[in-house]
């Protein structure tokens, strides 16, 4: 098993931030999601607030060891979208 796929930073004040999280497998090496800027096509468990704003409280996608390859291939698409044209 890799280890680049991982990563836990249990001194965080914020540590784990989701809540009902399982600390144990719960991953901050996406701290900031990558596929944020991907509005509804990021995969992940969202909802838009009242506002439209993009609410990922409850989503831990990009906090599961499992989830990292996937990510990293919908990289692509984040790099389209701030490809200069």
């Amino acid at each position: 098993m890799p280890y680049y796929d991982f990563f836990q930073h249990k001194r965080c004040e914020y540590f784990p931030c989701h809540k009902g999280a399982d600390p144990e497998l719960f991953s901050c090496l996406f701290c900031y999601c990558p596929l944020y800027c991907l509005g509804n096509k990021c995969g992940g468990n969202f909802q838009y607030t009242g506002n439209g704003i993009k609410d990922c409280q409850q989503c831990l996608r990009p906090h599961r060891r499992e989830n990292y390859a996937e990510i990293c291939k919908q990289m692509e698409q984040v790099l389209e979208l701030v490809k200069k044209t």
